[in-house]
């Protein structure tokens, strides 16, 4: 293992004060920056894959079928999980800067070049095959973005940290989605029509590019790099290191599984009401079908998820992450069966918004688990991990839903499936994530007996703030 690179990332992150009251999340400057450089390549991600899905999926000049759908998704979700290993193992041995700065606009070219292949009415292999190096590069940067954030914000904010930078992420990259969405309403449906929309996807990845330029060499980690020279080895050595620490650690082995399992459901349920949208649902006031209606659901989800970023916070301070995961899984059920069984647009319109909210309180829970009690020289390969288990769960439950949901998607036993895994999942998650309380519960008792050392107890590994107020050192 080499030394570590000391001073090469720059100043430490700011750390919260001995009363253990944190510095305001937004007052430092390079998670300010982190953020805007996140949020122009998720807006670009939401335009690309809404420009690419309207192409594909709602194109009157092509045809969609549950098949055509489900290769849609694997094309947009698969090189996540691809990308996966690589990114990990790469992330924790290259300057994430500059891993940031070169993939955006790597993936700024390949959008180009698939916007052309959709103009030209380019279709099947080659088309998907552009699809895939834009998404696999797109997974690359995110994951870079992910293991960057624990440099830039303490690690006492880190909860909150990911909850501001994954939630209001996933609302801009909806965002991008709806603009992409309204331009193809002036642009036109057609070929292209729908290559303009996707070579609009271009714009978020040049500022994302050039917002993450701003940061000094080595800022964003890696601190130290046991990694070796050849990149295959070095694939290998990440698939293996992020298995073991992700198995090592009880909180994220327990996430993980109730994340794949929100994959599966969510899978299973993204595929039914595409096929509602595109085949069963008729205009109805406000209320669209089709494409235009895709994006009335992608809004709705995007609500849920910015009220996962407010309660997630609150509920794992209060109750703990394990019973918030816990009750997540077990809402996600009632949510399916209440509003999702009945497969009439208002009731979808409230499952999206349901199943979006409670998913994203167990990735924020996973986020933190991960963050926290995972240290930096792996840190980057369980992410890559995280990710695979994100993305396969999903194509592999659309691909097997494929081959038996109707073509109008009605299909009120798949929903009653979902439920049943979400209610697996939760019995699941509470087995293997058994233990005493909570840490961050843990540090709400301990700010009422000694409120200066909740910085101590809220940090795995860490010890309280000696007699002087100095902050401990790093671990």
């Amino acid at each position: 293992m080499s030394a570590p690179r000391v001073g090469a990332a720059g100043p430490d992150p700011p750390r919260a004060p001995a009363t253990g009251e944190p510095a305001p999340l937004l007052a430092a400057g390079q998670f300010r920056r982190l953020l805007v450089s996140r949020f122009a390549a998720q807006w670009g991600d939401g335009a690309f894959q809404a420009g690419l899905g309207g192409a594909v999926l709602f194109n009157p000049e092509r045809q969609a079928d549950p098949a055509a759908i489900a290769i849609g998704l694997a094309v947009l979700l698969l090189p996540y999980s691809l990308v996966g290993p690589f990114a990990g193992a790469l992330l924790d041995r290259w300057d994430r800067r500059q891993v940031l700065v070169v993939a955006n606009l790597l993936r700024a070219g390949l959008i180009v070049a698939v916007a052309v292949a959709v103009g030209a009415g380019v279709a099947g292999a080659p088309l998907y095959t552009g699809a895939l190096l834009v998404t696999g590069v797109s997974r690359f940067v995110l994951a870079g973005l992910s293991a960057s954030l624990p440099h830039v914000v303490g690690r006492e904010q880190l909860v909150e940290a990911n909850a501001l930078a994954a939630t209001v992420g996933a609302a801009v990259a909806a965002a991008g989605g709806g603009c992409a969405i309204a331009l193809r309403a002036v642009v036109g449906s057609g070929d292209t029509g729908s290559a303009w929309v996707t070579a609009s996807a271009v714009a978020g990845s040049l500022a994302a590019a050039l917002v993450a330029a701003g940061f000094r060499r080595n800022r964003l980690g890696p601190d130290e790099t046991d990694e070796p020279a050849e990149t295959v080895a070095a694939v290998l050595r990440g698939l293996r290191d992020g298995l073991r620490a992700a198995a090592g650690v009880r909180s994220v082995a327990a996430g993980l599984v109730a994340l794949a399992a929100h994959r599966l459901s969510f899978g299973i349920a993204t595929l039914v009401t595409l096929l509602l949208y595109r085949h069963t649902f008729t205009p109805d006031g406000l209320l669209r079908a089709g494409l235009a209606g895709v994006g009335q659901l992608l809004a709705a989800g995007a609500a849920g998820v910015l009220l996962a970023a407010v309660l997630t916070p609150l509920l794992v301070a209060r109750v703990g992450r394990r019973t918030t995961i816990r009750s997540a899984l077990l809402a996600a059920a009632v949510v399916t069966i209440a509003f999702g069984l009945p497969m009439v647009k208002t009731t979808t319109l409230a499952a999206a918004f349901g199943l979006a909210c409670a998913g994203q309180v167990v990735k924020l829970s996973l986020d933190a688990a991960v963050q926290r009690d995972v240290g930096d020289v792996t840190r980057g390969r369980v992410f890559a991990l995280y990710d695979t288990v994100f993305n396969v769960g999903y194509v592999l439950a659309v691909a097997l839903a494929a081959t038996v949901v109707p073509d109008d998607g009605r299909a009120p036993g798949l929903l009653v499936l979902v439920a049943v895994v979400y209610l697996i999942a939760a019995l699941a998650h509470a087995v293997l994530d058994r233990g005493p309380a909570d840490r961050w519960r843990r540090s709400r008792r301990a700010a009422r007996a000694s409120p200066e050392v909740i910085a101590a107890v809220a940090t795995p590994g860490s010890a309280a703030p000696t007699r002087a107020g100095r902050s401990p050192p790093r671990r």
